[in-house]
């Protein structure tokens, strides 16, 4: 049985002060539905006094020095500048002498100068969601008119780097961008992106019609047509990976790889999805509804609400502890046997919906091309490996790969 200590790690819930409102109809998005789950709201914005409740209670609730609050959507900017600029002074009246940081994700169609402005001044780091050159962004991100949003997004790009707000680029891959790895990752270099999140969009659909997306739980669901193809996503890792590890290592700082390093060190991983447990991320809705990860808001992952449970007792809860817990404790067998289970961890409980060669539930769907990237990558992995043990830089691997051409 695996264990999950509560207070060996800060506790993280994400913030939706929209709820799923949002200015743009992104065809794959996960979050435009879950308005559904509060058709009673006329408003799905979050209130003063549920703001004040939460940041008081999350910032009591932590056991670290530093604590993170996380802003996401929906569409965040869609509250005013003026719900971020008393969210600022909260974290001040009840911050008692702890180091408070924000970040937040936004499609960056909204940025203006003032939103800038604010972000520097208040150390913000801000997230961008952009999926590549045009054609591969206005693939699936429009507006409800249909509209295209690349150029927008670029805008608010500018702005920030006009403003030098720290930013990270978050991109979404799918079954189209997939096919093109390099003008995927130079698009980003071009445009100045030092920091990069790519994620493999996985879904699965209960309706053709309304494409209703299914619960983790429901094991009759069929794949939506714009998830990425595990081969697909094989090779678009390997793609990226070779041209990252020829001149980019310690320039261009791509999470997953990251990641997958310091699973390969045996370090604490920067994502939780190649995490061993799970857990300890939750997200509030603008209601106060606590759900158990941002990508299980369904009613069987509701843990509560804030006006009514303390929000440490919904998170070390042992609804919560054993949804983190089963992420390992409900590995199949092929994974268990797997030589490179160290490096994802069976990756998203949510992907993990097809069967393993011996019959068992609960193999991810993208194991194959994961397995093809982690044989692909593990000389280098090995080489940095190395070299972090030895108090050396991993950038040394460039050269190494250069001499053993």
């Amino acid at each position: 049985m695996s264990t999950f200590a509560p207070f060996s790690k800060p506790l993280y819930v994400m913030l939706k002060p929209v709820g799923a409102l949002c200015n743009l109809r992104c065809e794959y998005c996960y979050y435009l539905e879950k308005s559904g789950l509060y058709t009673q709201n006329k408003n799905h914005v979050m209130s003063d006094e549920l703001q004040k409740r939460f940041t008081k209670e999350y910032i009591e609730s932590q056991t670290m020095s530093q604590i993170m609050f996380t802003w996401h959507g929906g569409e965040t900017l869609m509250r005013p500048l003026s719900f971020y600029k008393r969210a600022i002074e909260l974290q001040k009246q009840y911050a008692r002498g702890r180091q408070i940081d924000n970040s937040i994700q936004t499609n960056g169609t909204l940025l203006t100068d003032e939103w800038c402005k604010f972000f520097k001044e208040n150390n913000f780091l801000v997230g961008i969601s952009i999926d590549g050159p045009q054609d591969f962004h206005d693939e699936y991100r429009r507006d409800s008119m249909g509209r295209p949003s690349f150029q927008k997004v670029l805008r608010g790009i500018e702005l920030l780097k006009k403003h030098d707000v720290e930013f990270n680029c978050m991109a979404v891959v799918n079954d189209y961008n997939a096919d093109y790895p390099l003008e995927f990752y130079e698009f980003f270099k071009k445009i100045g992106c030092q920091y990069l999140q790519f994620t493999p969009i996985v879904e699965r659909i209960t309706d053709d019609t309304t494409m209703k997306l299914a619960s983790a739980k429901d094991s009759t669901a069929k794949l939506a047509p714009f998830s990425v193809l595990p081969e697909q996503w094989g090779n678009f890792l390997c793609t990226i990976f070779d041209e990252w590890i020829k001149q980019d290592v310690g320039k261009i700082f791509v999470q997953l790889f990251d990641s997958i390093l310091a699973n390969w060190v045996g370090e604490q991983p920067g994502i939780c999805t190649m995490a061993k447990t799970c857990g300890h991320a939750g997200v509030m809705e603008f209601n106060g509804d606590v759900y158990s990860c941002d990508h299980f808001v369904f009613p069987e992952y509701n843990l509560g609400n804030i006006y009514t449970k303390p929000l440490a007792s919904m998170m070390y809860s042992e609804t919560q502890l054993k949804f983190g817990n089963d992420k390992f404790d409900k590995l199949p067998q092929q994974c268990r046997e797997c030589y490179f289970l160290f490096a994802c961890n069976g990756e998203c409980p949510k992907n993990r919906f097809i069967t393993d060669k011996y019959g068992n539930q609960g193999l991810n769907y993208l194991c194959k091309g994961y397995y093809q990237f982690f044989q692909h990558v593990a000389p280098y992995m090995d080489f940095m490996k190395n070299e972090l043990l030895a108090q050396r830089a991993p950038a040394n691997v460039m050269d190494w790969v250069k001499n053993n051409r």
